[in-house]
């Protein structure tokens, strides 16, 4: 997956489930890490 689509779908996903500054950096690592395994 390219990698700026995969940034982009991370954040989005981040700012939609994150509940303040910490939530979002731990939903975005989450994410982007589960975007990479596919």
């Amino acid at each position: 997956m390219n990698g700026l689509f995969k940034t982009l779908i991370a954040g989005f996903t981040a700012k939609k489930l994150g509940g303040g500054c910490i939530g979002t950096i731990i939903v975005f690592i989450i994410v982007y890490w589960l975007l990479g395994k596919f």
